[in-house]
């Protein structure tokens, strides 16, 4: 006879503690079975076999699994497509109940909903909360209820509503004891799914008090370990945004800023989804871009001659991770002095960064090329060299990332002053602003 379970379906929340969705399913009158589905649809799209994102989430699974054998329990893993996957697990257990938490991408809102269809097929109760975020969707507008565009205001209008609310942090982590019992098993192996382990490299966190009070003033020196390190756990849930806001509230306000960005972007890609593939202020998808596939790859390999532009690739090859300041730089380098369609440079991120997040990625990529909402205006061009000074005087983050910096005598894969002049013709031309 199958038992009744209820299932609580993990994604971008790997976390055991502060879980909206667990906490409600852990609630339920029936025994929850933690789920993970690798879903081909997404996995096959991913050109490396050996990517530190899904190395970061099997060791993730790995250490939850581990939680669950203290609790007698198993997280189940499976490798299916979504739907089918949904089907052996209707038809292994008595599901009377799925909890899960809200994802706002465009894939994940399409996957969710044929979920939703599917159980209530089954008269499976679906229960889906809010938990990445502070505020969702339409939950921080105008007060004619349309979406902010511009993040000064739209920042003023959720602290504002947070102030005026008492968010919570859950203990879900209490009722591990309500977790289904079942036989302890392992999770499929990375080779299983088609995958090689390659070491995340994940970055200490920093979110004691010392680097978040000065936060403000380091977050721009990429020679100084001053930025928190959470993105990635952002990114995949290990750590709780309510967590996070807890901390900033206490320690800085800057810091605060930065996680409302964050909301920012995902309520841009919420309401104007068409972001994924074409610039949001619609004119900019005029401009006549070069696309000269020999510099694109100069640039991708860290090989522009432009030291701090060739440093933030490198690190990010290595490393799966580029520091802020950098990330603006070598987009600002991309978009203007080569004329390379922003959408390129964020197809290599996409590929690259650990902490790949879609809204934020795509938000900042048009702030860069000055599509986007919001956005620096496309006449702002860096000069590599004056960020250079301003940011690394003294080329301690070059050196580290350039290690043949004495014997680097690459020129420059275009000047500046040209390049300057030439982005500005080009923008004007195709805005008709000539």
């Amino acid at each position: 006879m199958k038992q009744d379970v209820s299932i609580c379906w993990f994604r971008r929340d790997l976390r055991f503690d502060d879980n909206t969705a667990l906490y409600h399913a852990l609630q339920s009158p029936y025994p929850v079975l933690p789920v993970f589905i690798f879903d081909p649809e997404i996995l096959d799209k991913l050109p490396d076999k050996s990517d530190k994102r899904v190395s970061f989430i099997h060791q993730t699974l790995e250490e939850l699994n581990a939680r669950c054998h203290q609790n007698q329990s198993t997280f189940q893993v499976l490798f299916a497509d979504v739907e089918n996957a949904f089907r052996q697990l209707v038809n292994d257990y008595h599901v009377k109940e799925i909890f899960l938490n809200h994802d706002y991408e465009p894939y994940a809102i399409k996957r969710d909903l044929k979920i939703k269809n599917l159980a209530e097929s089954f008269d499976i109760k679906f229960n889906t909360f809010k938990d990445q975020v502070i505020f969702e969707k339409t939950e921080v507008v105008k007060a004619d209820c349309s979406p902010y565009t511009v993040f000064t205001p739209y920042s003023k209008k959720w602290k504002e509503l947070f102030n005026k609310s008492s968010i919570q942090k859950l203990p879900s982590e209490n009722y591990l004891a309500n977790l289904f019992k079942i036989k302890k098993r392992d999770i499929p192996s990375l080779n299983d799914l088609g995958f090689q382990y390659c070491e995340p490299e994940i970055m200490p966190l920093n979110i004691g008090q010392e680097i978040i009070s000065s936060y403000h003033q380091n977050r721009n020196l990429p020679s100084v370990d001053g930025t928190s390190q959470v993105s990635p756990h952002l990114r995949f849930g290990t750590l709780s945004i309510r967590y996070l806001v807890e901390i900033a509230l206490k320690w800085n306000e800057t810091w605060l800023n930065e996680l409302i960005w964050r909301e920012f972007f995902m309520m841009i890609l919420y309401h104007f989804p068409h972001v994924v593939n074409q610039s949001f202020k619609s004119k900019y998808d005029n401009i006549p871009w070069r696309n000269n596939e020999a510099e694109f790859e100069s640039w991708c390999r860290g090989e522009t001659g432009y030291p701090i532009v060739d440093a933030g690739m490198r690190q990010l090859n290595q490393t799966g991770w580029m520091h802020n300041r950098v990330r603006m730089i070598v987009a600002g380098f991309l978009t203007k002095h080569l004329l390379i369609d922003w959408r390129w440079g964020e197809a290599y991120f996409a590929q690259k960064l650990l902490d790949y997040d879609l809204s934020s990625n795509n938000g900042n990529w048009q702030w860069a090329a000055g599509s986007g909402c919001d956005s620096a205006p496309y006449f702002r061009i860096f000069n590599p060299a004056s960020q250079t000074q301003k940011f690394d005087p003294k080329l301690i983050y070059i050196k580290t990332w350039v290690k043949d910096f004495n014997k680097y005598h690459l020129r420059p894969i275009v000047d500046h002053d040209f390049a300057r002049k030439r982005a500005l013709e080009v923008y004007k031309k195709g805005l008709n602003e000539v």
